[in-house]
């Protein structure tokens, strides 16, 4: 209409809410302005080690929290909509698009699909966005904006949708209380000192668990504590069990490094095995989300829904959507029931596409995945390869240290042998897995870096259980529909008998 201002575009992302649409009629809004993208993320660094995925680490986002904008397809090209609809611009010539009068659904739109993402997947192929499972006539009745005044009060829709002493005698140098913790713990050791040195030095864990070793470290004499017992010239066979334990430690260079580089020389097996098992869940969930036929159809059939409800709005034509868009679903409503667009696309699969509604059988690895941070891989990724260097270092230092010390640098040798190999192999396995976890957020068109592996994850596994929770709350409501339905026939049946009964007489 001629007179009618034209509507403000959308705001950036931040400023306050829109004012409301125009009346229908009105000319529809311009596009929303271009906002430049940032610029690709960098490729991964080389170990040892690199962040996983070769950036930077830090506690992830908050599941549910906004992803940021997709990074721009390398070389600057753009994915182009071949329907000519990307970007909600219409095709030239065409007649504007009519503004919804449907309920919109509140989803983070996709104007340009990032190289290598489904999206543009989509788009490279052609792929219509028409889904014939979907009846509009429908849609436009269940989600319409407009509410329909209730017939009469008692018309009411179906039910609603359940959402250790020393003897006396003895000549004490160390502090009592400290003297007395020593000798307890070297009470639960239950060996000669001499033989428990043997152990120590033979790295022998069939003596020692890694528990007796941390004790053993934890109660290593201190530079005062040693100077203190250098000093004593009295008889020594009259010192205190403390005291003579710190002397037999003190026979060993750097014992206290020594026991270090046992405890970690114990650990490392199970430590590899815990690290790897980590690593592989990362890249089984990567693997399982990306290769999901089922879970690429239910995204299209999403994509076609938001389409339908935002058509001739700011919000449709798009080419995708952000993945926290997901878990909005349960927010936009049916406009005379209690029925969520979630509820309704499950009610559709059921119907049309009962084959998809099992497609959380397929990421067997997912809900393991959530609970693993990238952080801790990292730091223990730097954990294993600076504890072997300490290792190699005590070798080395070792070699100054004479015979007492021959039998663990042997043993000390043969470990090192084949802890480098396996340290080698882990970290190729930590880089590809990390890979894997940034590809993962770029097949949902998001940036890595605003949007790690734990948010996709999180988001993903809320889907999963909003969608199983919507499909249990229809097949429950189908059930009481039914029930319903037997008793009002039964009546209607009985009814019908007495009539006839009547009649007769």
């Amino acid at each position: 209409m001629r007179g009618v201002p034209t509507p403000p575009p959308p705001p950036m992302r931040g400023a306050p809410a829109p004012p409301p649409p125009p009346m229908r009629g009105a000319p529809a809004p311009p596009p929303p302005p271009m906002r430049s993208a940032p610029p690709p993320p960098p490729g991964g660094r080389p170990p040892p080690p690199p962040p996983l995925g070769g950036r930077a680490l830090g506690p992830p986002a908050p599941p549910g929290a906004p992803c940021g904008a997709p990074p721009p397809p390398p070389g600057g090209a753009r994915a182009v909509d071949v329907r000519g609809r990307g970007r909600g611009l219409s095709r030239p010539g065409a007649a504007a698009p009519r503004r919804s009068s449907l309920k919109p659904l509140h989803w983070s739109k996709v104007t340009r699909a990032v190289q290598g993402s489904l999206w543009e997947e989509l788009q490279r192929y052609g792929e219509p966005q028409i889904a014939p499972e979907f009846d509009v006539s429908e849609i436009e009745t269940l989600f319409s904006s407009v509410v329909p005044k209730p017939a009469d009060a008692g018309g009411k829709s179906g039910g609603q949708l359940k959402s250790a002493g020393s003897k006396p005698g003895k000549v004490h140098l160390i502090d009592l209380r400290r003297a007395n913790n020593t000798e307890i713990m070297l009470t639960k050791v239950k060996m000669p000192l001499s033989d428990m040195m043997a152990a120590v030095l033979a790295m022998d864990d069939k003596v020692l668990d890694v528990d007796q070793v941390e004790n053993l470290i934890k109660f290593c004499p201190t530079k005062e504590e040693m100077e203190l017992l250098k000093g004593y010239t009295g008889d020594k066979e009259s010192l205190g069990k403390c005291e003579q334990y710190f002397l037999e430690l003190m026979k060993v260079p750097r014992v206290e490094s020594k026991l270090r580089v046992f405890s970690f020389k114990i650990q490392f097996g199970s430590q590899i095995s815990e690290f790897k098992k980590s690593l592989n869940t990362v890249n089984s969930a990567c693997n399982e989300v990306r290769n999901s036929l089922k879970l690429k159809e239910i995204l299209k059939k999403i994509l076609y829904l938001g389409n339908t409800l935002n058509q001739g709005t700011a919000r449709g034509s798009a080419v995708g959507f952000k993945l926290d868009s997901l878990l909005k679903l349960t927010d936009t409503r049916a406009a005379t029931s209690k029925m969520t667009l979630m509820h309704y696309l499950c009610k559709v699969l059921a119907a049309k596409a009962p084959t998809l509604l099992d497609f959380h059988l397929e990421f067997v690895s997912l809900e393991a995945a959530t609970k693993i941070q990238l952080k801790s891989l990292a730091e223990e990724m730097q954990a294993i390869i600076k504890g072997l260097e300490k290792v190699k270092q005590e070798l080395v230092a070792s070699e100054n240290d004479g015979p007492v010390s021959d039998v663990f640098r042997k043993t000390l040798k043969e470990f090192i042998s084949v802890a480098e190999t396996e340290v080698v192999s882990l970290t190729n396995l930590y880089s590809m897995v990390g890979r894997n976890a940034d590809a993962l957020a770029l097949y949902f068109g998001e940036d890595p870096a605003r949007c790690p592996f734990e948010q996709v994850t999180a988001t993903l596994l809320n889907f999963v259980r909003l969608f199983r929770k919507a499909h249990e709350e229809n097949v429950k409501q189908a059930e009481l529909d039914r029930k319903k339905a037997e008793k009002e026939a039964e009546m209607e049946k009985a009814k019908a008998t007495n009539l006839k009964r009547k009649g007769a007489k």
